[in-house]
């Protein structure tokens, strides 16, 4: 291992005057900030001028330093909604539009974009990603790096490197050949650092070949020394274990105050068992981000203030469109909204959207449109109807704020106080939700022994309803002062972060009337010790009523059979995709495969709206008239959904991941460590490689995706046949709008190699772009094919000459054009 430890002849004014201040620390205060203040910020050092950092979750919403519904934050749609725009103009928005979010709520460092790459469809984590294509993935991450930075905030790729599973996160060793880390799993990142410079790298929980990724020579090579990375490399939360750790590139250990580093790492120092040099460059290097950000007095930060603002509730709406994908359309769609009389919307989904994955990535909008809501504004002059149909909610749903008043102010909402073991108040406050989480704040949550949540609950329904609480230990619901329920919750598996962040649950069976009130009080009994480092969470809600499920089906059919045309929403719940575990299989939760059969059979003009992060099994796939994949839509996903349903905009995604028939024709779907490792022995073939070279034809395959227009391809021509083994080539494309509207097409090019000396892909993507044209327009674009595309790792980079075939369509296989190029 070789770490280049600072130059002491530094020439740059600016890297003379940081190592200026650098030779103003103590070592004491030099390890001090190395290891974070709390959960987000680092630790200030008044006498340089240093102030904190702050960091903040952010793949698609900057959520700030508290999670609080008081503290609302604009919720974009998830990254695989991004990857699926297939535009990088789009994914350099979306990171100017988090920026400016993130310098709202006085964050310096964003920790996104996520790029690990759709290895497995059944990885947890898959929605927070964009693609299963190392060069999709690397053009979109760089581009949103670039949008984060250009507006003055930090960017964070993350997680350093082959993250691409929950099981055993913390745990688990990934044995992977240097081929397919060098081809795939790090060209994902590669251009985010050597294209837009990205200030920071997040380093991730596994191992790499057997070194933890924060003790691997992964962070220097090819990080820093190939790739030139000047940034911090920021660990994932507790992903620092040893001091070992230190004598790596792995710079800030988070969280704090507590950590391996500290005054262990001081005295290791001391003894020269760890460089101080090490030291001196991390801090170095921290200092640098600190510069940039405006976080060190005496220097210019890189962007005083936002220079690239635009709406982001507008935005939010825009990219949703921009990476629906419409994946069949037997001509239903789109809809004349003033032909429409009377519409039955379906679905839990519809409802209830999802418009964000679990896990730490989470935020709390203002507001969310759902597609009962989008479609109800939308058909002014429809009647527009809503049943369930199936119930696709696990656990505990939090309660609508209309529908709770706290009997402290008598304004909607509730009241939580910390008391101590005696049941003294220690720390109150008034919330304006149920689903509640402490990450920071001021809530004295390792002093106190118990939560007291009160509430005054108003039903909307008569009935039974099941009121209870999620979240791991002990617990107390009381109504109308009557204990009804007390059980301890045990979490399940071992992931902490899990536990935390989707708890199991406990409920008791409640008659109520509605209109009429009862008070509601849920004690939860804190336990110090196995908080998450002092952070809580804990949900007050409804669980599901799933005891008549033919019932929800036969009224949904009913409404089907009444209306002109059917919108069925369908989708995964928060207990299928979220950060801390993965999936065990791909099907839809609930009995909703049933649901969308009847209805289907009920209205022939069925249009099923998939609102998963992530691919599902979709058996009835070509009984219904359209199916519309709209991903985790974002606040505005409501609105986005009965713009494209009624041809106000075009669906104009395309897929970047790969959608199969059944579980069982994944060729690449292994998750879950065997002795503690997963082996990714597919090598460089993962995504649509895998499926090329398994010929196993999919539901719906990479780069797939349908529009309200008709396109043809008509002319490629490449910048010479023949080019120098360095050196990118330019492939121009003409194509035109067949059709009678404007519309969105997306241009590929894949390269493929016959009689390689060595395993290739059956063929792989080398280049993109996203075009727009008018009715009758024809257009030409130019594509420029980077040399590495041609490049096999042996040792370094390899160049195998001779001929080449490049294939130009709208998929990874309508591939129209091609054209042979050869390599000196």
């Amino acid at each position: 291992m070789t770490i280049t430890t600072p130059d002491t002849a530094v020439t740059d004014p600016t890297a003379a005057r940081l190592a200026e201040l650098l030779g103003r620390l103590t070592l004491e205060e030099k390890v001090l900030l190395l290891t974070g203040r709390d959960f987000w910020t680092t630790a200030p050092i008044e006498k340089i001028g240093l102030r904190r950092i702050l960091v903040s979750d952010g793949p698609s919403g900057v959520r700030g330093e508290v999670w609080d519904e008081r503290s609302p934050s604009l919720n974009l749609p998830s990254s695989t909604a991004l990857g699926a725009a297939w535009d990088p103009d789009i994914a350099r928005r979306y990171g100017n539009v988090a920026a400016v979010e993130a310098r709202r709520k006085g964050v310096d460092v964003v920790l996104g974009p996520t790029i690990n790459l759709h290895r497995s469809p059944l990885g947890g984590r898959h929605f927070e990603a964009f693609s299963e294509d190392p060069h999709l993935t690397a053009k979109l991450a760089a581009a949103y790096v670039e949008g984060v930075q250009e507006n003055g905030v930090g960017a964070t790729p993350k997680h350093y490197i082959a993250n691409d599973f929950e099981t055993d996160r913390f745990t688990a060793d990934v044995v992977v050949s240097d081929r397919a880390l060098r081809e795939v799993y790090l060209l994902a990142f590669e251009e985010a650092i050597t294209e837009a410079h990205a200030w920071l790298v997040m380093s991730s929980y596994n191992s790499v070949n057997g070194a933890t990724v924060t003790e691997n020579d992964l962070l220097e090579t090819p990080l820093n020394s190939e790739w030139g990375f000047d940034g911090v490399v920021i660990s994932d939360w507790t992903a620092v274990r040893s001091i070992n750790s230190a004598r790596f590139s792995q710079d800030l250990v988070m969280p704090g105050p507590a950590g391996p580093w500290g005054d262990a790492l001081v005295a290791a120092v001391t003894s020269g068992e760890v460089d101080e040099a090490a030291i001196d460059r991390k801090v170095l290097r921290l200092l640098t981000l600190a510069a940039r950000v405006g976080a060190l007095e005496g220097f210019e930060p890189a962007v005083a203030a936002p220079v690239v603002v635009e709406d982001g509730i507008r935005f939010a709406k825009e990219a949703e469109i921009a990476g629906s994908v419409l994946v069949r359309n037997t001509g239903e769609l789109p809809w004349a909204a003033d032909t429409l009389t009377k519409v039955a919307v379906i679905g839990h989904n519809a409802r209830f959207a999802r418009t964000q994955g679990g896990g730490s990535a989470t935020v709390l909008p203002e507001h969310i449109v759902t597609p009962i809501d989008g479609l109800i504004a939308a058909l002014p002059n429809a009647e527009v109807t809503y049943s369930v149909g199936a119930v696709v909610q696990e656990g505990i749903a939090e309660l609508p704020l209309g529908t709770i008043v706290n009997p402290h102010t008598d304004e909607p909402g509730a009241r939580v106080r910390f008391l101590d073991a005696s049941g003294t108040e220690l720390f109150a406050e008034d919330r304006r939700a149920t689903a509640l989480v402490w990450f920071g704040g001021d809530a004295p949550i390792s002093a106190s022994a118990v939560l007291e949540f009160s509430t005054r609950y108003t039903p909307e329904e008569t009935g039974e309803v099941l009121l209870g609480f999620a979240g791991a230990g002990n617990g107390r619901i009381y109504v109308d002062g009557t204990l009804l329920h007390e059980e301890h919750v045990i979490p399940e598996g071992t992931d902490l972060g899990a536990a935390f962040l989707s708890p199991p649950s406990a409920s008791v069976a409640v008659q109520v009337t509605a209109g009429v009130s009862l008070d509601l009080v849920v004690e939860y009994d804190i336990d110090p010790e196995g908080a998450l480092m002092g952070a809580l969470s804990i949900t007050i809600g409804i669980e599901p009523d799933q005891s008549n499920p033919d019932a929800l089906i036969a009224e949904a059919v009913a409404a089907a059979a009444a209306a002109d045309v059917v919108v069925l929403v369908v989708g995964t719940n928060s207990k299928v995709e979220s950060e801390g575990y993965d999936r065990s299989d791909l099907d839809l939760p609930g009995r909703q495969d049933d649901l969308v059969r009847a209805v289907a059979a009920a209205n022939p003009r069925t249009v099923v709206v998939v609102n998963s992060g992530s691919p599902v099994l979709m058996p009835w796939r070509d009984d219904v008239a359209a199916i519309l994949l709209s991903w985790f839509g974002g606040q505005e996903y409501g609105d986005a959904v009965a713009a494209m349903l009624l041809g106000e905009a075009e669906p104009g995604g395309r897929l970047p991941t790969t959608w199969p028939k059944t579980l069982e024709d994944v060729p690449v779907l292994d998750v879950t460590p065997e002795n503690g490792i997963v082996r990714y022995d597919e090598g460089i073939h993962i995504g649509y490689r895998a499926w090329l070279k398994a010929d196993i034809e999919p539901a719906y395959e990479f780069g797939h995706g349908l529009g309200y227009t008709t396109w043809s391809i008509d002319d490629l021509t490449v910048d010479g046949s023949s080019l120098p083994a360095v050196g990118a080539t330019m492939v121009t494309v003409t194509l035109s709008n067949t059709g009678e509207r404007a519309g969105k097409q997306v241009v590929q090019v894949y390269a493929s190699r016959a009689d390689s000396t060595i395993d290739r892909p059956v063929r792989w993507l080398v280049g993109f772009a996203a075009v727009f044209a008018a009715a009758g327009e024809s257009v030409s674009v130019d594509i420029q094919v980077p040399e590495r595309a041609f490049a096999d790792w042996q040792d370094g980079w390899h160049y195998e000459t001779g001929s080449y075939l490049f294939e130009v369509g709208t998929s990874v296989t309508e591939l129209p054009l091609s054209a042979s190029i050869v390599l000196n």
